[in-house]
């Protein structure tokens, strides 16, 4: 009998347990970009995927960054957005330091979800923290 009543408080357990896993979980996101990602804050544009920009005079190599925030009071398309603009500061802060004007081809992921998009970008958020990985190219462009 003791033995019946312990399966049965296992196995009730599992229900909960799973249920409380399911609400921790991370959600992969795509959202729009808005346009003030594409502002050239401190000199630097930035283009995302394919976005048309001026011809390409020198290529100082690709870089890439993650970045992970804690969520704080934020909701999860928030949280994405501040992830977004953190990401983002870092390539253009690379740029400056590697002498180039703007960083082009421009894409985002969130581990093997992504997007070169110049429309969305990709973003893992959960109940804690919002991530994101950002990678482009460091170029200095022709000035139009």
């Amino acid at each position: 009998m003791k033995t019946t009543m312990k399966r049965v408080a296992m196995l009730s357990v599992f229900p909960i347990a799973a249920a409380t896993l399911a609400g921790c979980a991370t959600q992969v996101k795509s959202l729009p970009l808005a346009a003030a990602a594409s502002e050239s804050r401190g000199g630097v544009p930035v283009y995302f995927g394919e976005r048309n920009h001026p011809a390409v005079k020198t290529d100082l190599g690709n870089v890439s960054y993650s970045v992970r925030i804690a969520r704080k009071v934020a909701g999860p398309d928030e949280a994405c957005r501040e992830a977004l603009g953190e990401a983002v500061g870092k390539l253009r802060a690379a740029a400056r330091e590697r002498g180039a004007n703007a960083v082009i081809d421009i894409g985002t992921r969130f581990h093997s979800s992504g997007s070169n998009s110049s429309r969305e970008f990709t973003c893992g958020v959960s109940p804690s923290a919002a991530a994101i990985a950002v990678s482009g190219k460091l170029v200095v462009l022709e000035a139009n």
